[in-house]
């Protein structure tokens, strides 16, 4: 039986850190626990999330109806509950609008791939969503594309959304993804940012799937995809008006590179052209 109490104080917590981060001004963001199959510990709305008490804390059921508390449930508790129907395995999702992450939203920027490891081991390809009004089920679905292959989103204009198996995990991915977008930003300001080699990442996603960490790019559908190019969700990218403009394209790494000594991408390119020069100088011998 879960201890109610306890994850409320939990809840509680994460509020005040997010308040204490500048991710959530004066009432922004949301917090919920999946308590039961069909129970959903949320926060209450327009309240400051730095000063919640426990008895703030409502219970909603996964329609969105309120079964308990003294204070009305957020009025984007919809978001929260397509997460969980969506993502059995998850019991906790947060959202806020950490200011350097929601730059990128804003901006509708795809987040750099290949730069810094704690990123790749714990986040990787980070989507950003079409934007739609908060609130309703509408707004909720702008999730649906992403919600299987990562435990973060970035929600176009507005803010994050990240989850996990209990409230700290989904808070962290936030934390994380923050810290980030600042050092992403500070480093433009200098000038550049440099990227892994091919070798330094693939020890990086070995080290990823040996940990238990789950990465798309790890499996086999995205086997041929180029692993630091965003390739996981770079179709959605049309639809949602992500554009690539800020930051340079990291160097190819497709499956076709070889690492650790065994060949070059550089020596592939040139067996390619070589095919094809064959092919149309006998294409040419034909007439």
């Amino acid at each position: 039986m879960a201890n109610l109490h306890k994850i409320k104080q939990d809840m509680c917590e994460i509020g005040r850190r997010i308040y204490a981060k500048g991710f959530a001004a004066a009432n922004d963001g949301n917090i919920t626990v999946r308590v039961g199959e069909n129970e959903i510990l949320c926060t209450p709305t327009l309240h400051c999330k730095g000063f919640l008490k426990p008895e703030d804390i409502c219970l909603i059921d996964m329609t969105g109806k309120q079964l308990a508390g003294i204070k009305k449930r957020s009025s984007e508790a919809l978001l929260h509950l397509e997460i969980y129907r969506q993502r059995p395995d998850v019991k906790s999702v947060v959202h806020c609008h950490p200011p350097h992450a929601c730059a990128f939203a804003i901006a509708r920027e795809p987040i750099p791939q290949c730069i810094l490891p704690e990123v790749e081991v714990f986040l990787g390809d980070v989507p950003i969503t079409k934007y739609e009004t908060p609130g309703g089920q509408a707004f909720a679905d702008t999730i649906a594309p992403f919600v299987k292959k990562t435990n973060i989103i970035l929600l176009a204009n507005h803010g994050t959304v990240s989850y996990g198996n209990d409230v700290e995990r989904a808070y962290w991915w936030t934390e994380i993804l923050d810290a980030y977008c600042r050092m992403l930003l500070l480093s433009k300001q200098l000038g550049r940012v440099n990227f892994f080699t091919e070798d330094k990442e693939r020890e990086l996603l070995d080290l990823k799937q040996k940990w238990g960490w789950s990465d798309p790019r790890n499996t086999e559908e995205y086997k041929n995809c180029d692993i630091c190019a965003n390739d996981i969700f770079r179709e959605s990218w049309k639809n949602t008006g992500v554009e690539s403009k800020a930051f340079p394209a990291p160097p190819p790494m497709g499956p076709a590179a070889k690492v650790n000594g065994g060949g070059s991408g550089a020596s592939d390119q040139e067996g390619l052209v070589q095919m094809i020069t064959e092919r149309v100088m006998a294409e040419f011998a034909k007439r």
